[in-house]
């Protein structure tokens, strides 16, 4: 049975390209997904996939100097983010669309009480003109909502263990109670209990405030623990999209998301070693012919060295790969 939610977040054909003195840079190369409200996305690929850049392009957080959208759109409540004003941008970020970035270690300011941060990010989207008192309510409820006591308000970052300083900055994010919360790598840091804890609490964030959530990873396994549906990026483009259920439970894959599959340990089964996908990822600056995965694909024909493959569609299901679209 298709979802009828209604759709908070369009990106329509994005291309994103750092510029330097020296070198042309193409990071996100004409990707499209669609995010529907109370939903959950997840975003899985390598280290220099475009996961982050894409991220920082919704917030319009990307380096002026550096980085241009070279076209596309981002949609987001029907209006187009690349259009808005810096002004607009302001209100929207931490109001209505928050970030938890990837490292909480250097995401906290050491020398201010992390009860002042959070206090921060309230004070700055006050429209209710709330007092003083009422904010510092709002900062008590803040982080009991992520399971620290209040009484720790006045402690400073170095105070917590990486687990806890992770909870101060999904404190940050939800405090203002986002429509949409990105989250880039917000487990990376930390280790499998405390990865679970986290995962745990922020699908009961998200369950209780109803936001919807894009969730960046290397893993698919927490993917599938959270996910409602799976955007799988390799050098800048979509090589697969849909929904969990079609990504986990089909036959039918890209040969980079097998490969992804083929890294995941699996316990049911005695094999002394993982199955690592071979090569690594191309070079920005020089991307390869056709399908960029082909350098390194297993599968690999000559189609796919001279011309970039379509996307082959079954309902909800989408692979760019010349092995089903022939």
């Amino acid at each position: 049975m298709s979802d009828s939610r209604e759709i908070l977040l369009d990106i329509k054909d994005l291309e994103i390209a750092y510029q330097t003195d020296f070198e042309h840079v193409k990071a996100v190369n004409g990707i499209s997904f669609s995010l529907k409200k109370g939903t959950t996305l997840g975003i899985v690929g390598e280290t220099g996939a475009g996961k982050t850049t894409t991220a920082l392009s919704i917030l319009r957080l990307l380096p002026d100097r550096t980085a241009r959208v070279a076209g596309g759109s981002i949609l987001f409540d029907n209006k187009d983010l690349m259009q808005a004003s810096e002004n607009e941008m302001l209100r929207i970020r931490g109001k209505r669309i928050s970030m938890i970035f990837q490292d909480p270690m250097t995401s906290l300011n050491p020398i201010v009480q992390v009860g002042d941060q959070i206090l921060e990010a309230l004070s700055l989207h006050n429209t209710e003109n709330l007092s003083t008192a009422e904010l510092g309510k709002r900062v008590d409820q803040a982080l009991e909502l992520v399971g620290i006591q209040k009484n720790r308000k006045k402690d400073f970052p170095h105070q917590f263990s990486g687990g806890m300083k992770q909870r101060v900055v999904i404190a940050i994010a939800m405090a203002c109670e986002p429509e949409l919360l990105i989250a880039d790598e917000p487990t990376t840091a930390l280790d499998v209990t405390i990865q679970a804890q986290v995962l745990g609490m922020m699908n009961e964030l998200k369950v209780k405030l109803n936001t919807s959530m894009i969730l960046i990873t290397h893993d698919l396994g927490i993917v599938a623990q959270t996910c409602d549906d799976v955007c799988v990026m390799y050098a800048g483009e979509i090589v697969e999209i849909g929904t969990a259920d079609h990504i986990f439970n089909t036959k039918d894959h890209h040969p980079y998301t097998t490969g992804l599959f083929g890294s995941i340990p699996n316990l049911k089964i005695d094999t002394p070693r993982l199955n690592p996908i071979a090569g690594l990822m191309p070079d920005p600056t020089n991307l390869p012919k056709g399908c960029k995965f082909s350098p390194r694909c297993p599968k690999c024909m000559d189609i796919c060295k001279e011309k970039k493959p379509d996307y082959y569609s079954d309902g909800e299901h989408k692979i760019m790969c010349h092995l089903y679209t022939r």
